[in-house]
This record gives C-alpha cells, structure tokens and sequence, in this order.
C-alpha cells in the first residue's frame, strides 16, 4: 500500500526548491514551487517559479528586448520590484550563487546588455516579481505542518525553463512513487 502522507524529510537549504502539499489552504501558494535563494537562522527567501504573468518582460521595462520572456510572481513580497536568477554566473557583476549552477542578481545594465546582444541568453536568465520571504522558525513551522516538501533532485534547466505549465506536477513526481498518485490530484476534489 503506497503511503500518501506530504512528510518532509529533508531540511532546506540554499538551491532548494519547496513544493507545496497539493490541498496547501493558502491562494497565493497553492500547487507552487519555489526556489530557496537564501536560509539561514534570520530567515528564508525565493522565488516562485510557476506563477505566470500575461506580460512579458519588455512591457515591464522597455528598456529589455522583445524576446517575449515570461515573468513570474516571485512572491507577495515587494511585488513591484524586478528580481532574476540566472545560470551565467561571475559573467554578471555582484551575482551572488545560489548553487554551483544557479546566481541571485547582479548587474542590471549587465543583464539587458546580455540579452541585446545575445537572445539566446533567454534561456540562462529568469525574471520574477516580488519574492517569497519567511521570518525566523517561520519555514521550519510550516514545514512541521506538512506545508512543502523539500526537493534537491530538480536540474537547473528545469528551473530556467518558463514554458513547463505543468511544474508542480514536474516536480512533485520527480520525488518518487508515492507522489506520482498524489501528482494527479485534481485542483478541486469535488472534479474528481
């Protein structure tokens, strides 16, 4: 018998990604994954990675090129404010790694300078609005709930790539068999 349990049995860290219990009570968090840009005893912060905008980055700041980049919310925090991974590494000034792959900020004319001159740079950047912030024990409480679970097994192409609508579900099968069942849930159960 397969156990349906939403346990978590890692601890975050840095390069992380969260991915939310499947009946998580929350609007804003429902069926999200979120990437951990930064944990320590203070506190926790990342990005939503499948929370699309119908705008893409050019009608943010025209000062981009229309390569047609989708945004995600990154959070609910400071949701006015352009934030972006990427896996370019010390290329961009002042980046701060996330993992050995994956890299917080950097120079901003750097990052539209990047992309002018090579589209194909696309696909190495990521940009969000807002982030998702926790204070002190915040996580570590919602964790005990059974809120997220922790996952260390999803590639970085996978968290630069916008065109995957099915992320969460992506993601949450990745972490074996027992969540491949939970994985196809519906959104509501009563569509069951």
């Amino acid at each position: 018998m397969l156990d349906f349990s939403f346990k978590n049995n890692k601890q975050p860290q840095v390069g992380n990604i969260l991915i939310s219990d499947p009946f998580l009570d929350e609007d804003f968090f429902r069926r999200s994954v979120i990437l951990l840009c930064d944990h320590n005893d203070d506190g926790t912060f990342g990005f939503v990675l499948n929370n699309y905008l119908d705008i893409d980055l050019h009608e943010v700041d025209e000062s981009f090129p229309d390569n047609h980049a989708r945004i995600s919310v990154g959070g609910p925090v400071e949701t006015q404010s352009l934030f972006y991974i990427h896996s370019l590494g010390n290329v961009i000034e002042g980046s701060i790694p996330i993992n050995d792959e994956l890299f917080f900020g950097g120079e901003y004319e750097q990052i539209q300078e990047l992309l002018l001159l090579e589209p194909s740079n696309n696909s190495k950047i990521r940009f969000f609005l807002g982030y998702s912030g926790w204070g002190k024990n915040q996580l570590k409480g919602e964790l005990k709930e059974n809120s997220w679970i922790v996952a260390n097994n999803i590639e970085t192409e996978d968290i630069l790539n916008t065109k995957n609508d099915l992320f969460w579900n992506f993601c949450l099968e990745k972490q074996g068999e027992r969540f491949k069942t939970i994985a196809k849930f519906p959104l509501n159960p009563n569509e069951n």
